[in-house]
This record gives structure tokens, sequence and C-alpha cells, in this order.
């Protein structure tokens, strides 16, 4: 078994935050709700107020916030499935 690395927990739990915080102010969620949100928790489909309008929203929040540019071919129908999947995206993003 692969040892984790504690910076990199820290920076994952970090960019979880700040995700959070994300949904927290583009779709008007309460903390307690996006507190609760796992790598697991579905978003698009399940979230009534992620439609598609929302999405634009976040991806122009998601520029603004972090000065990354976000291309439209890097969207995909799983970029936004889970907490986990926009997380992991925002980190790639990030990354490179």
């Amino acid at each position: 078994m692969r040892a984790t690395n504690p910076q990199q927990v820290d920076h994952m739990s970090e960019l979880a935050q700040q995700v959070r915080a994300l949904l927290r102010d583009a779709l008007a969620l309460s903390q307690d709700r996006v507190d609760g949100f796992t790598p697991e928790t579905p978003l698009f489909g399940a979230l009534p107020e992620l439609d598609s309008m929302a999405v634009a929203t976040l991806l122009t929040e998601m520029e603004d916030r972090f000065d990354i540019l976000i291309d439209d071919e890097d969207i995909d129908g799983d970029t936004f499935e889970t907490f986990g999947t926009l997380t992991a995206f925002l980190g790639s993003k990030l990354e490179g």
C-alpha cells in the first residue's frame, strides 16, 4: 500500500474547501449543505440549483477566482458529475 503524502492531503483538503465555497457562493447553497459534500456527492442532475445556466456561472467564477482559463473542450459530462470530479477537474487546471 502506498503512503499518502501529508502535504498532498492538505492540498486536496484545502482545494475541497475552496470548491465548497465556490458552490456555496455561486449556487446560494447553505454552508451546512456544502460541508456535507463528500467526493461521491452527486452534483449535476442531483442539485436542483445546478442547471445548465449555473454550470456557465460556475465556470466563469472558477476562472475569476483561480485565475485559470477553461476551454469548452476541457469540459465533459463527468466534470460536474460529483463533488469529487469537480474538485479533481479544478485541481488539474491549477496544476497545468
